[in-house]
């Protein structure tokens, strides 16, 4: 397998990447804030049936908030990251074989070796490759042929890397 495509300076593409990789380690703050939230209203109407839980009211207040806020986290910090990459476009590409994923961005070049990668999660643009437990980096799918992307999607699901559809 040799594959082998340009990434274009593209002043979005940078912001998308960013959105992509952050949001895999942000989703926990979704979670807890859910969590916050969900415990918070549930308190404060329990409360409400007995004497004295007007002295609580502001914890359950403060749950509350401190949810929504962690539920918000993840999305500002997407849009820095959108908003700040911008200015990080440049022409790029990658170079996919059976042993690496070589990437070119501008100067700078890196690869990662097939036997490295523990996992790869598919999501509508980017394949997300993770080391060990932390994503690597991102394989942009749209930039690909549709036979080129088939042909990978083969290839990672034989290794085991991405689950079959």
């Amino acid at each position: 397998m040799h594959i082998r495509f340009d990434v274009p300076a593209d002043p979005a593409y940078p912001g998308r990447v960013a959105a992509a990789l952050s949001g895999v380690r942000l989703r926990r703050f979704s979670y807890i804030g859910a969590v916050l939230v969900a415990v918070g209203v549930i308190a404060f109407v329990v409360s409400r049936g007995f004497a004295g839980g007007d002295r609580f009211s502001s914890l359950y207040l403060t749950l509350v908030v401190a949810g929504v806020l962690s539920m918000l986290y993840a999305p500002w910090v997407r849009w820095r990251a959108r908003r700040r990459s911008g200015r990080y476009a440049v022409e790029g590409a990658y170079d996919i074989t059976d042993n690496n994923i070589m990437m070119r961005s501008g100067s700078e070049s890196g690869g990662i070796a097939w036997d490295g990668v523990a996992e790869v999660k598919d999501t509508p643009e980017f394949w997300i490759v993770y080391v060990d437990r932390m994503p690597a980096t991102v394989i942009p799918r749209r930039l690909m042929t549709a036979e080129d992307d088939e042909t990978l999607r083969a290839f990672m699901t034989d290794r085991g890397l991405l689950q079959p559809r």
